[in-house]
């Protein structure tokens, strides 16, 4: 029976302001960064802090003028991958405010209300691209992918039945179950998708579009560290959930998100020129490997320990070290330039 969490009360000077426990613990709700249960905490909050923007700053104007003279597997490519994109950004915001209702750690709640934030930005960025490049009828459409292709559907039913379980029933397992799948959207569901905006770019089309998915890209490589790290330390804490019974849950539902993620990559981008689907398959049992490592688990794909799509490490492709450049100067399409705001080390 797992421990149940109730929603965490706001204030309680009796407690202490140093956490004694990520759930279920103790905790005033007084935030000092200076004295975490968790110190290093906080090296994942300037991080994710350091990676701010807008999506209204990235400059659209030759994508408007390009659309229309893409062929139309590219088109209906960008407008159902746009969809599958929003499908998963719009909830991820609220999974994270979820989180924190019941995480009685401050330094928790602070980060994930920077994430919702960010991911809140992912999703109006979708309706940024849309509304640039077509009409409101196409827009509508696009956001309704997630409610009508059968595919995307199918796709998405593990997701959605792990975090309705989580926001019906919250409890130590539930939210480890739900780190779980937010480590696979932020690490794995995206990727195709990703792919396909940057196989546009290296051709020179929709730059600014590719542009605005690298930003969406590296939050979610800060996302996923963190939520990796926060999935590690609640398993840590709560060692009687670390169980061979668990353990083969993860690794069930990553099997079943490759799977998954396989068919949706052939059935969207099967008509897309420059992308090789058996390549894109062995990328994405590389990036299952690498998040599963980041849980601190195994490799489940033996062969598939390094990158075996070579040309998208010029985007973005590494959670140590995020500053991959690609055609940044002239054909980089962001707007807002500063010394502080940090674009100039993608």
């Amino acid at each position: 029976m797992s421990t149940v969490l109730d929603k965490v009360v706001i204030l309680e000077p009796m407690n202490p302001n140093k956490s004694t426990a990520l759930f279920g613990g103790k905790a005033s709700g007084i935030l000092n960064w200076n004295d975490l249960a968790y110190p290093h905490f906080y090296n994942h909050r300037e991080q994710i802090r350091a990676l701010f923007w807008r999506a209204s700053e990235v400059d659209m104007s030759a994508d408007i003028k390009q659309f229309p003279n893409l062929s139309n597997e590219e088109r209906n490519a960008f407008l159902k991958i746009i969809g599958l994109l929003a499908t998963l950004d719009g909830p991820q915001t609220d999974i994270a405010a979820r989180i924190s209702h019941y995480s009685t750690d401050p330094s928790v709640k602070s980060i994930m209300a920077t994430i919702a934030d960010q991911e809140s930005e992912h999703n109006h960025s979708y309706a940024y691209v849309l509304s640039s490049v077509t009409n409101l009828i196409e827009q509508n459409e696009s956001f309704e992918t997630g409610r009508k292709d059968e595919i995307l559907l199918k796709r998405n039913e593990r997701i959605m039945e792990v975090y309705n379980e989580f926001a019906a029933n919250p409890s130590i397992l539930n939210v480890l179950k739900a780190t779980v799948y937010t480590s696979l959207l932020e690490g794995l569901f995206f990727y195709s998708g990703f792919a396909f905006f940057y196989n546009l770019a290296r051709n020179q089309k929709m730059v600014g579009t590719s542009t605005m998915i690298s930003y969406i890209n590296r939050d979610e490589l800060q996302h996923g560290r963190f939520i990796s790290d926060l999935f590690r330390a609640t398993l840590a804490e709560n060692p009687e959930y670390n169980t061979k019974e668990f353990t083969d849950w993860v690794y069930d539902q990553f099997r079943h998100s490759v799977e998954q993620e396989t068919i949706w990559s052939r059935y969207v981008l099967g008509e897309i020129d420059g992308i090789d689907l058996v390549e894109m398959e062995g990328y994405i049992k590389y990036r299952a490997n690498k998040m599963l490592r980041l849980l601190g688990l195994s490799d489940i794909y033996e062969d598939y320990t390094d990158n075996p799509m070579k040309w998208i490490r010029a985007y973005v492709d590494n959670f140590d070290d995020t500053k991959t450049d690609f055609f940044e100067q002239k054909s980089r399409q962001y707007t807002k330039t500063s010394d502080l705001n940090g674009f100039d080390e993608l």
